[in-house]
């Protein structure tokens, strides 16, 4: 070794380091995308799309390139093939992973017509993505609602949504409910085809509390119908008409707004008495009649 080299390395070891090196942790991910008209969808609602394309005939013989090619044209997403590529490995959705052979997945249950006389006969579940200006971020809301009484019955709020997140939000929901159903006639959920929906932790958490899971056809949000209007009331009413600096402002006005429309607002079809009024009137049989909820 050459002498100047050995005085090089030693002074370079003496010395502190004035430009220590960036760090190769990249940039924060911005957790959402815009359209080509300049609207912001959320991660998790491309998520959404992709699960429920991919479940579809067409879909399931496509790869990411063929996908981002969808996206951009039936969703008008401005979006590269790399994110779309992540997102597909991160949601375990990649063509020879998520499909290998119909064994692989959960037995999917079609949503049956019901004709629901009373509570806990039907709960629907879903997601609503609520933004955080201060923090430039969307967060995920998962919410169970009773389709007869129209109660929020349990919900989950955070950054992510995974199949074990919602299914503590359906965990809620029956322990605010079980003591009031008789024994064998658990209520039967019902959810569109995300990600969080089609996991084989969602279908073994159902099924470890003894409910009937049945997921909605592809392209029919019309058999949510309750819980999409639900969405629409929150929207107008809470997310819509306040800007969130943190998460834990949005956490609070949520919790709290969930609060209000169970226990004191008003419900055109329950004859507009607040949900949790209605839900204890029918318990104690002295509720006004209504009419039977076809969906």
């Amino acid at each position: 070794m050459a002498r100047s080299t050995y005085y090089a390395w030693r002074q370079h070891r003496q010395q502190p380091c004035v430009n220590p090196p960036l760090s190769r942790a990249g940039r924060p991910r911005r957790g959402y995308w815009f359209t080509d008209t300049g609207t912001k969808v959320p991660e998790g609602q491309v998520v959404e799309w992709l699960s429920t394309y991919i479940a579809t005939p067409d879909g399931q013989s496509y790869g990411y390139r063929k996908l981002t090619t969808w996206l951009r044209r039936e969703h008008h997403l401005v979006i590269n093939k790399k994110s779309v590529y992540r997102l597909l490995a991160e949601a375990d959705l990649l063509q020879g992973r998520r499909f290998p052979i119909a064994a692989d997945r959960p037995v999917r249950r079609l949503a049956a017509n019901h004709t629901i006389t009373g509570p806990n006969q039907l709960w629907e579940l879903d997601l609503k993505y609520g933004y955080i200006a201060g923090q430039d971020r969307f967060f995920y809301l998962c919410s169970v609602i009773d389709v007869f009484d129209r109660s929020i019955l349990g919900y989950h709020i955070g950054w992510t949504c995974t199949a074990q997140q919602a299914l503590r939000a359906l965990q809620a929901a029956v322990v605010a409910r079980r003591a009031d159903w008789t024994p064998g006639t658990a209520p039967v959920v019902r959810t569109d085809n995300g990600p969080q929906f089609v996991a084989h932790a969602w279908a073994e958490g159902v099924a470890a509390l003894d409910l009937v899971h049945e997921r909605i056809p592809n392209a029919t949000p019309n058999k949510n119908a309750h819980i999409e209007s639900w969405h629409s009331v929150l929207e107008a009413d809470c997310l819509g008409n306040q800007v969130f600096r943190t998460l834990a402002e949005a956490y609070d006005a949520v919790a709290q707004w969930i609060t209000f429309y169970n226990e004191r607002r008003m419900h055109g079809s329950l004859d507009d008495w607040p949900p949790a009024v209605f839900y204890r009137w029918v318990l104690a049989g002295t509720a006004p009649t209504i009419r039977a909820v076809h969906c």
